[in-house]
């Protein structure tokens, strides 16, 4: 593909561990991130909300000229990917699919676990997914709410992490998954804390991860000349953003910007 951005979107900052992932793998492309701040979070919302917002994003990123929509929530990858495939003339791709595939070719025991916010789980795109691909897999689904929190704060070592785990997924490691989805952008910041309290033996698919290497299918051949260029937009609270980003991505933010919602289209 030509030397076009490579777009992805959020509800907010989780999508920055896609962002990361991507970044690692693709270090000659250029990068448009856009976190809907303004509008986060999206669990809450109904679908038909939820698939609007998603429309929006993708077409600010499409004005960048970007050559690929990643869609990078799992709320918006469930409600909205198939909507924007059908409507957008260039390639779109959620966090759902690669996840789901990647967890089921690893599998051995055949039971996966999955962990995500409260609408993703309750939206069983997960299981439905996995299912499509192999319905003699067992799935076994815990919502982790507190775990955002955790994040954007930087509670990644603090003590009463390491309790929440332990409170959320207990149940989880009896059952023995040898394979743990982790079902939210946020939750790879705390992949080390999560795979210490399951053990070795269960694998941690992180999204982020499947999703680069399948846009290794998409863009084969990356342009390897010159260094990538990053551009970041949100739709508010751009101070809060820079801080929390710039911990997620291990790095200084130099090009962001404030996008109002009623500028989407036209910037």
């Amino acid at each position: 593909m030509e030397k076009r951005p490579i777009g992805i979107f959020d509800s907010g900052v989780g999508g920055l561990t896609v962002f990361k992932e991507i970044r690692k793998n693709f270090p000659y492309e250029d990068i448009i991130y856009f976190g809907d701040t303004a509008r986060v979070p999206y669990g809450p919302k109904s679908k038909s909300t939820i698939i609007r917002y998603s429309l929006q994003n993708a077409r600010f990123l499409m004005q960048q000229n970007a050559k690929i929509i990643i869609i990078a929530c799992n709320t918006a990858s469930s409600a909205a990917v198939k909507y924007l495939k059908r409507n957008l003339k260039i390639p779109v791709m959620g966090v759902i699919k690669p996840g789901a595939e990647f967890a089921t070719r690893e599998t051995k025991n055949k039971k996966i676990g999955i962990i995500g916010t409260e609408g993703t789980i309750k939206s069983q795109a997960y299981p439905k997914a996995i299912k499509e691909i192999d319905n003699t897999v067992q799935v076994f689904s815990k919502p982790c709410p507190l775990f955002v929190p955790i994040v954007e704060e930087g509670w990644e070592e603090h003590y009463v992490t390491k309790l929440i785990i332990k409170e959320y997924l207990s149940e989880l490691k009896n059952i023995q998954p040898d394979t743990l989805i982790l079902g939210c952008t946020h939750y790879p910041i705390l992949k080390k804390q999560i795979q210490t309290f399951m053990g070795n033996k269960t694998k941690i698919i992180d999204s982020a991860v499947a999703i680069a290497e399948k846009l290794k299918h998409i863009i084969p051949d990356p342009v390897k000349s010159g260094k990538g260029k990053d551009k970041f937009f949100v739709s508010d609270n751009e101070d809060k953003f820079k801080q929390i980003a710039e911990r997620i991505i291990e790095k200084k933010i130099k090009n962001l910007k404030t996008v109002k919602l009623g500028e989407v289209w036209y910037i």
